[in-house]
This record gives C-alpha cells, sequence and structure tokens, in this order.
C-alpha cells in the first residue's frame, strides 16, 4: 500500500469558480481586454495561455512530458469516451475515476507536485494498468511510437517515490528545477551573493552548476523571448556575460523557457489595444519589455503603472511573483490571473483601507518602526476568471518588491469566489474539534476568514518598515534615535544596497512573513471597529473573532501534514506559520490553548484542540502582542541571526515535551482531508463578442476546461515544451 499522502483520493472535492454574473456586467470592451490578457497567463479562451505552463518546467523534470501526454489522449478522447477503452483494458470503475483524479490534479498543480505543500502524487491505480489505458487510447493507435516514447520518457518518475523524489527540495533533501541536480544550499547562498553584487534580482532565474577542467562554473538563466546576450533594446550594456566571483565562473544567459516567453510577449501586445486607459498600456508595455529581456526592472516598471491603475473593473498581474516553491526562498514561480471585480464585497475593503491609518497604530510595534506614510492602496473583492500558477491563493498582496512596496505603494485582492467554494465544509469532516464547536464552525468559518484575509493582505503584508542604508550611504531612519524595544539598545543592524527581505532571509523569508501577516490578521480582530467594517455587531462579532483564533490554532496543528521528519523540513509557508502560532500560544499558558491525544470514535487515534474564548482579549491578546513586536523588530532590523533563533525554534517538531508534535503529525496524516482543486472557465470569442464557456465541477469537468484551453496549435506547444524539458534532462541527475 502507497502511503495515503502521495496520492489524491477518489472523493476529492472539486468545484468550479462561479465568474458567471462578474463576466455578464462586463462591457464589449471589458470582455474582449479580459479574453486577450488571459493568453498571458493560461486559460484557453480562442488563443494559448503559454505562460502558465513554465511551471510546469519549474516544477519537476518529469512534469511537462506528463502534462503532454495526458493532452494527446484527451485530445483524442473526452473522459466519457475514454471509459469505455478503459473498462476494454481490464480498469475497474475506481481505477479508471484515479486516473481521471490524478490528470485533473496534474491539471490543477500544472506539475506532480502538490501545490500546497510541494509533495509528489502518484495515480492511485497499478502501473501495468495505466500503461494498458495509454496503449488502448485513441492517441497512441495512431501515433504508437511517438507515444510509446513519451510513456517511456515519464512513467518511470511518474510512479517513483525514492526517498529524494518525495518532495520539493535543495539537494539530498527533494527535487528542484531551480537548480541543477548537483546543487546544494552552498552553492544558493554562493549564487545570492554573485546576483546582489551585480544587482541582479533572483525571481526569473535558475541555477545551473558545472565542473569544466576541475573549475567549478555557474549558469545564471534568465526567462527571456530573446537568446542573445549582447546589450538590446532598453538597456545600456548587457547584464549577460562571463564573470569572476569569489574564484568562481558565473556566466548569465538570457532565454530560459524562450519559446513560452516569446507568446507571453505576443498576447501582451495584443491586450494593449484594448486597455482602459494610459496606466494599462504602459503596464502591458513594461511587462513585454520584462518578458523580451528577462528584465525584473522592466517588471517592477510595468508594477509602478499597476500600482496607479486604481480600482479597474479587470484586474490582472503577471509574472515571477511568489517565492514559495524555491528551497532558498528566492526564485519566483511563474504566476498570473484575469479577475473581475466584485463590487458590493470591494466596497468592505475600501472602509478597511480607509481606516488603516487609524489601525495601524494600534499594532504593538513603536512609530518609528512604521513606515512613513501609509500609502494607500487599492483593495478589491475580485472574482477569478483565470489564474495561472501551480495553485490559486485566498487572498493576495503585490508587488513583492521591497523598495516599491515601502514607498510607492501595492495593491491586495481576495479571490472571492474561491473564498467561497474553497473552506466549505462538511461536519462529519471537521477533524480534531469539540462537537460543541463544529456547528458555530460551519457557520462563521467563512465569514472570519474573509476578516482575516483582509487584515493579512492589507495590514499584514502591508504594514512595517525595513530599515535600510542606500548605496549612497543614506539611512531611512535615524540610527542615532531609534532604539531597538527588544533589548532596549540602539538598532545596530538594517538592509545595505541592494539587499531585500528574500535575500537576507532566504530559506525562512516566505514563513516568517506570512506567520507576521497572520498574527496582525489575529490581533487586529480583535477591534470593534475592524468587525463593524465587515459587518459583524455584538455576539456575532464575537463568535467571529472566536472562529477566527479556533481556526488558527486548528490550521496550526494540521499544519504538521507539511513536515518532513526525515529532513526536519517545512514544506509549505502558511502551514508553517500557523503551527508557529500554535506553538506561541500553547506556550500562554493559563489554560488558553488545549491539545489532548484521544481515541476516536473509530477506535484510531485522534485529537482535540480546544480554546477558552473569555481569555482571548487577554492572554491570547497579550501572547500575540509580544510575539508580533518581536517578529516586526526582527523585520526591521535585517537580524537574520535572531529571526532564525526564534522561528526555528517555534518552528521545531520533536517528540519531547508537553505535546509529542511527531506522534500527533501520524494523527493528522491518518485524519486529513485533500485539498480541493477548482475548476476555471474560459472564454471564446464568437463573432465580434466574447462568450464564457464553463464546466462541471468534477475531474472530467476539469480535465475538459484543459483540453479546450490548447487545442489551435497543440502540436507546436507540445513540441515546445518537450524541446525545453529535453534540454534541461542531463541536469537533473
Amino acid at each position: 500500500m502507497v502511503d495515503s499522502q502521495y496520492y489524491l483520493p477518489n472523493d476529492i472535492g472539486i468545484s468550479a469558480l462561479d465568474c458567471s454574473e462578474a463576466f455578464r456586467l462586463l462591457s464589449p470592451q471589458e470582455k474582449m481586454y479580459a479574453h486577450y490578457l488571459s493568453p498571458f497567463t493560461f486559460l484557453k479562451q480562442q488563443d494559448f495561455r503559454y505562460g502558465g505552463l513554465a511551471v510546469l518546467l519549474q516544477t519537476s523534470p518529469e512534469s511537462a512530458n506528463i502534462f503532454v501526454l495526458l493532452q494527446r489522449i484527451f485530445r483524442k478522447q473526452t473522459p466519457a469516451q475514454l471509459e469505455q477503452v478503459a473498462t476494454a483494458a481490464g480498469l475497474s470503475s475506481e481505477e479508471y475515476q484515479a486516473f481521471l483524479v490524478y490528470a485533473a490534479g496534474l491539471y490543477a498543480n500544472m506539475g506532480n507536485y502538490k501545490s500546497f505543500g510541494d509533495t509528489k502524487f502518484i495515480p492511485n491505480l497499478p502501473k501495468d494498468k495505466l500503461k494498458a489505458l495509454v496503449w488502448a487510447s485513441q492517441a497512441f493507435q495512431e501515433q504508437p511510437a511517438e507515444m510509446e516514447a513519451l510513456w517511456d520518457s515519464c512513467s518511470c518518475l511518474l510512479y517513483s517515490l525514492e526517498n529524494r523524489q518525495k518532495q520539493l527540495g535543495l539537494g539530498d533533501k527533494g527535487i528542484t528545477t531551480y537548480f541543477s541536480g548537483n546543487c546544494c544550499l552552498e552553492d544558493a547562498e554562493l549564487a545570492q551573493k554573485f546576483l546582489d553584487s551585480k544587482k541582479l534580482s533572483a525571481y526569473n532565474t535558475r541555477l545551473f552548476k558545472k565542473e569544466d577542467g576541475g573549475k567549478t562554473c555557474y549558469e545564471v538563466r534568465l526567462a527571456s523571448a530573446v537568446q542573445k546576450d549582447c546589450a538590446v533594446d532598453g538597456e545600456c550594456e548587457s547584464c549577460c556575460g562571463s564573470f569572476s566571483f569569489e574564484d568562481k565562473e558565473f556566466t548569465v544567459k538570457r532565454g530560459d523557457y524562450s519559446p513560452i516567453m516569446e507568446k507571453v510577449c505576443y498576447y501582451l501586445e495584443k491586450a494593449q489595444a484594448y486597455a482602459a486607459n494610459e496606466n494599462q498600456r504602459k503596464m502591458l508595455e513594461e511587462y513585454t519589455r520584462s518578458f523580451t529581456l528577462g528584465s525584473i526592472e522592466a517588471h517592477k516598471e510595468g508594477s509602478r503603472y499597476w500600482i496607479k491603475d486604481k480600482g479597474p473593473i479587470v484586474e490582472s498581474y503577471i509574472g515571477f511573483i511568489e517565492s514559495y516553491r524555491d528551497p532558498f526562498g528566492s526564485r519566483g514561480e511563474f504566476e498570473g490571473f484575469v479577475a473581475v471585480v466584485n463590487k458590493a464585497m470591494s466596497e468592505r475593503f475600501a472602509k478597511l483601507v480607509s481606516s488603516a491609518e487609524v489601525l495601524l497604530p494600534e499594532l504593538p510595534w513603536p512609530q518609528e518602526f512604521e513606515k512613513d506614510t501609509f500609502l494607500k492602496p487599492d483593495f478589491t473583492s475580485l472574482d477569478v476568471l483565470t489564474f495561472a500558477g501551480s495553485g490559486i491563493p485566498a487572498g493576495i498582496n503585490i508587488p513583492n518588491y521591497d523598495d516599491i512596496r515601502q514607498t510607492e505603494g501595492f495593491k491586495n485582492v481576495s479571490l472571492g469566489n474561491v473564498l467561497a467554494v474553497a473552506y466549505a465544509t462538511q461536519k462529519e469532516k471537521l477533524t480534531f474539534l469539540e462537537e460543541g464547536d463544529k456547528d458555530l464552525f460551519i457557520k462563521w468559518k467563512g465569514p472570519s476568514f474573509e476578516v482575516q484575509v483582509g487584515l493579512h493582505e492589507l495590514l499584514g503584508h502591508g504594514s512595517g518598515k525595513l530599515f535600510v542604508q542606500d548605496d549612497k550611504g543614506k539611512f531611512n531612519f535615524d540610527q542615532s534615535k531609534v532604539i531597538n524595544p527588544e533589548t532596549g539598545e540602539p538598532v545596530s543592524s538594517w538592509y545595505r544596497g541592494s539587499e531585500t527581505w528574500d535575500s537576507k532571509f532566504s530559506t525562512i523569508a516566505s514563513s516568517y512573513e506570512e506567520c507576521r501577516a497572520e498574527c496582525v490578521g489575529l490581533y487586529l480582530c480583535l477591534n470593534k471597529q475592524v468587525l463593524s467594517i465587515f459587518g459583524h455587531e455584538g455576539q456575532d462579532a464575537d463568535d467571529v473573532v472566536y472562529i477566527n483564533w479556533l481556526s488558527m490554532v486548528r490550521a496550526g496543528l494540521l499544519g504538521l501534514e507539511f513536515y518532513t521528519p526525515d529532513s526536519k523540513s517545512w514544506r509549505q509557508a502558511h502551514m508553517q506559520a500557523r503551527f508557529v502560532i500554535l506553538r506561541v500560544l500553547l506556550e500562554a499558558g493559563e489554560g488558553l490553548v488545549g491539545l489532548e491525544e484521544v481515541t476516536g470514535e473509530d477506535g484510531k487515534p485522534d485529537a482535540r484542540i480546544t480554546l477558552d474564548r473569555s481569555k482571548i482579549p487577554t492572554v491570547g491578546k497579550n501572547a500575540i502582542h509580544r510575539f508580533l513586536c518581536k517578529l516586526q523588530v526582527i523585520n526591521s532590523t535585517a537580524d537574520v541571526e535572531g529571526g532564525r533563533a526564534v522561528y526555528d525554534n517555534y518552528s521545531t517538531v520533536s517528540d519531547t515535551g508537553a505535546h509529542n508534535f511527531l506522534r500527533l503529525r501520524e494523527t493528522v496524516l491518518l485524519r486529513k482531508e485533500a485539498r480541493k482543486m477548482f475548476v476555471q472557465a474560459n472564454t471564446r470569442i464568437s463573432g465580434d463578442s466574447v462568450e464564457l464557456v464553463e464546466y462541471e465541477g468534477s475531474a472530467a469537468g476539469l480535465i475538459r476546461s484543459f483540453t479546450e484551453r490548447f487545442q489551435d496549435d497543440a502540436e507546436q506547444l507540445e513540441s515546445s515544451l518537450l524541446e525545453l524539458s529535453k534540454q534541461d534532462a542531463p541536469c537533473w541527475c
């Protein structure tokens, strides 16, 4: 039997993201803009969605080949048509459903590793049965040699659960395609120093190491359409070339994902004709330059125009954005979305933005540790039309560039149609809660999470100052006067030159920042004004606070699923953050949080987590106050050593102490519920108008939505993916 964490169950939740009403209310021009923007993510409307396909190449060596194998099968036969073939090939109905679920999972995660948790998943049916189905398919009957070669190229890794291949990671800790297979942490650290010295961002790069005549050489690849390494339009001198650094040779080259980036640029140029204003047009222009040249500076410039584009009806963003899946924490996964504003919900977030300057002083750090000016951002609730990447979040705070966020601003979005379906659950599936809490939890989980997301994105990620000394020696704070509240001494450390939060804190940066934002949400949800903004008063408001805090401590326990004991590492930034918060609240004592191991009604190990709601405003608030202040001071002062000591301590999962978390992890795995997958709509042009094409919330519906995205030029698309995969294949050995 394969451990259940390595396959997707047949009854996994699959929900369609409903954006029909929001799309219906768009004008014809807005619909056309949304249509042409979506190709630069990946959703098939009439043209290709190339950009998000880069995620396949960013995930694992075999992901692109598996994707092409599935596309060729389902392009010839729909899931319903293939079912008869499967039966004749000897598959049971359960085995065929397992195949459909695997295919849906591959599409939803844009690879064969879970986007949330970075664990590999394999088909939950015997390899010989899957091979029999592939051989019996129409695609194989028409092109047997090509299909057999494709199967041979990926079938071993498709099923392999060797220790290193069970999860994403660097070196012997897992699989990554952000680095060649011979890279380790020391290589990543050296490369970061090199990039900092050249003032190059790691966001759109990958690192490849090789030995040449006994000398170690590194190749830094920039994602770009052009492959020329000389200076090109928009550059005074090329960032490419060969450089000696700390007795090592570094070469910077363009052209990573070149065919994909070329298509991205083509559709960005097409979308410019439908831009609603000059900010949108210039934004798209700069994005095109960024993906053409591999320039993060151009992407920053596009992001500046994006921030200035206030209150658009069709919202979008694209680029190498989140660094969660880079084991070193510096390289961004390709991501893009096109979404339509939900006006009613957006009004609440606008009120929260208006109250921000009153709420920020409530946070538990001295005024000097807060930004000099709060730059009021757009904060909208959006219904997702297209989201390209390995997974769809509930909320986003972008851009991620520290220098822009600190002095120019940012935007927040809450993805309303994701929230509507992502966290709905049935009472019988609610784990680790007392019976008396379950009805209240089901009633208020959605509304409380909406409050938490709003606070997390706006006042969590949007708060706090980073102390910086620029290249000219100028400080953005008065170093002679600012006192570190944790030590009582003057501030003695800060960011220098091109250093950023990600480059300094690297492997803990993402989770640490998510933890800080989650703590801000917990702390400020106690504010009556905040609750009133979201329409909660009296007893309802108290219940929202209770369920928000209860959700957090329960999530901390659930987070143990995403810890790997063998490597002592966490695979998911948010869940590590929530486990840290659980540890902090358990440490607060005084009966605030209870956690005990029990035996379930089925006779198997179980656990119960309780929260004394009467102590949330006192014991709970005080604990988060102290911890949040410490997190922000470390954040502001670039205290990497102190930050690692604090965060690693609370992240430790052991079998000693008051709670045996290693044993509790086994209980969590025993009773875990698989994360839901989402089916996205497509659009297509019909005459002079754009139509929305929707699909059922099922594995078959998810598969259809993908195969209908990539119809017009499928052979060229698949050829590009296979060629890119083949070129890099020797690098992973």
